[in-house]
């Protein structure tokens, strides 16, 4: 009887070591592998062998935590499904070919903590869902064809340190609920189509670090509050429409771009307030 209860045992043991990820996550994972044509991945999946053993993907406690494709030539688009991997912490998908639309089902994916769909061919209007995304602290759009506005609530991503759109179609104006990310310290939304003023409200983003803005079509006073970011090094605001002098304290930064270009076409760049004269910092 001993041998049966040690048998039964054994073949039980095996059979927890041998679990793996959810139907539903490896469903998921599948689903990406077809709609981005896997069978032409530089790297891929054997899909009869365990989810853990497939190349990008970070299981954890049967969990999948992290999918990391970064230049593996995936060719396609996101499908709804994805939003099943509801544990996934880190998703990379930077450098492939992945065009459509991002599904706003991505909104349900609430353990993210860092998205990068970066140097894509992705289109449309970034998702309003992704302001669901709370534990998100990186999220890189850049090099896509993203267009219409920034979502109206993405001041929701308390979290953020880190938002990355440049090289995209993004019109209208920067939202104000950007001004409330109280722990970004990277802001890159160069090579854009933005428009409006910069707010005073900047002065709110008091871990910023570097602030990228130039080549749009934003206008109007730098706010003088900028030498309030005690925190900032990098400030580029060059290829706008800006006028008006700066604050002095500017010009103390590591790395400084002013320049504009004026209605004949010549770059001139803004002029640093010093008290009685000016100064010009040049974009060098």
């Amino acid at each position: 009887m001993r041998k049966i209860y040690t048998v039964l045992f054994l073949i039980m043991f095996s059979f927890v070591m041998k679990a793996d990820v959810s139907v539903s996550e490896k469903n998921a994972l599948i689903k990406i592998y077809n709609a981005t044509n896997g069978a032409n991945w530089t790297s891929k999946w054997d899909l009869k062998a365990p989810v853990s053993s497939w190349y990008g993907v970070g299981v954890q406690e049967d969990k999948i935590v992290s999918l990391q494709l970064a230049n593996n030539n995936l060719v396609g688009t996101l499908p709804s499904e994805i939003s099943n991997l509801v544990n996934l912490k880190n998703l990379n998908l930077y450098k492939n070919a992945i065009s459509g639309t991002v599904p706003s089902s991505i909104g349900e994916m609430k353990a993210l903590e860092s998205l990068n769909l970066s140097f894509n061919k992705l289109s449309g209007a970034i998702p309003a869902s992704i302001c669901g995304l709370s534990s998100l602290k990186n999220l890189e759009l850049f090099m896509n064809d993203f267009s219409g506005n920034i979502p109206s609530e993405i001041g929701k991503l308390s979290n953020l340190e880190k938002l990355s759109l440049y090289n995209n179609a993004i019109e209208g104006q920067i939202p104000e609920s950007v001004y409330e990310l109280k722990n970004l310290k990277i802001l890159l939304l160069n090579s854009n189509k933005i428009s409006g003023t910069l707010s005073n409200s900047v002065a709110n983003l008091t871990n910023i670090q570097q602030l990228s803005l130039f080549d749009n079509k934003m206008n109007g006073q730098v706010p003088f509050d900028l030498e309030k970011l005690n925190n900032l090094k990098e400030l580029n605001i060059s290829y706008n429409q800006f006028s008006g002098l700066v604050s002095k304290d500017l010009s103390k930064l590591d790395v400084l771009n002013m320049t504009m270009v004026n209605d004949r076409g010549v770059a001139q760049v803004l002029k640093v307030s010093t008290g009685k004269n000016t100064a010009i910092v040049s974009e060098e």
